[in-house]
């Protein structure tokens, strides 16, 4: 294949549609069961990710992603990397799509094909605990499928949480994360915490609970509790059992047991809130196979609209 697109960050994001991408998502996990081959390698506090998803008829992507914590305290990007997709036919190269918007795009629809299956949807009060990027991500996926609910940030310095605030037009500031948790219909966390930030305690009724930021062994951001109080849900048993603190802790521990863990998207005929009284939690491992999704969708989108 030659002549393959360079898709950059705003003229790809200016073609896609956060409903649209979820059906995608969808679709995607109705063809055979993609290959996954993750490599993780860490320096001290920072990481890189190697990830790599070979799904028969869709193609083959290969994503790069180096995580920094150190780099926002003096002016860099805290994630970067690269992604290139692979036609599945004759493996040439189909395109090279900006890193940034996968990865905005993947991560944010990952979470929001859990929230339409799980959250009640007359759901209307929705909290973002985190203020980074990923947070802005996050308002702008659920803004689509809720669009009447209305919006909260918390963050651990309070001065980022105003500042996302400033940005977005009535999204309001929580102060107490325990009042915000209580008052919440859907709780989408996406930081960077090694130490449980929700507890279990304070989950109401009919909650639907959204776990994104944790994807190291050390990470996690809900308690043992608030596992045990839910129906849990992974997007991947493959690329979170064994890999992700939120769900290994808990199992090592016995605080859960694997059958705690209803069903990954590779089921989605189980991926369904059952009473409207139940909690549902959702961990969001991302993984390759999820990229190469994500991307294809976008590589659609650039040739059939571009």
């Amino acid at each position: 294949m030659t002549n393959a697109p360079n898709i950059p960050f705003d003229a790809g994001e200016a073609l896609l549609d956060w409903i649209g991408l979820t059906d995608a998502l969808a679709a995607g996990h109705d063809l055979p069961k993609a290959e996954i081959g993750d490599t993780f390698l860490y320096r001290g506090k920072d990481t890189l990710l190697n990830r790599a998803a070979w799904i028969d008829g869709l193609g083959i992507a290969v994503k790069s992603a180096t995580v920094f914590p150190g780099n926002p305290a003096q002016g860099r990007a805290m994630v970067n990397g690269g992604l290139c997709l692979y036609a599945d036919d004759t493996g040439q190269l189909a395109a090279i799509i900006d890193f940034h918007l996968v990865t905005k795009w993947k991560t944010a629809g990952d979470s929001l094909l859990a929230a339409r299956r799980l959250a009640r949807p007359d759901s209307r009060k929705i909290l973002i605990v985190g203020a980074g990027t990923q947070g802005r991500a996050l308002h702008d996926a659920y803004s689509a499928a809720f669009p009447d609910a209305t919006f909260t940030v918390w963050n651990r310095t309070e001065k980022n949480a105003q500042e996302m605030a400033g940005e977005r037009p009535g999204l309001a500031v929580a102060t107490d994360i325990e009042a915000a948790v209580r008052a919440a219909d859907i709780v989408t966390s996406a930081t960077m915490s090694t130490e449980p930030l929700i507890k279990g305690d304070w989950l109401q009724p009919g909650q639907h609970i959204d776990l994104i930021g944790a994807y190291r062994p050390d990470m996690r951001e809900a308690d043992d509790a608030a596992l045990q109080r839910a129906r849990v849900f992974v997007d991947s048993l493959d690329t979170t059992v064994g890999h992700i603190g939120e769900i290994d802790i808990p199992l090592n521990s016995g605080a859960i047991t694997r059958e705690a863990l209803v069903s990954d998207y590779y089921d989605l005929a189980r991926f369904a809130r059952e009473r409207d009284d139940e909690i549902t939690l959702f961990k969001n491992g991302g993984g390759a196979h999820l990229d190469l999704m994500t991307s294809r969708y976008i590589l659609d989108q650039w040739n059939a609209r571009g």
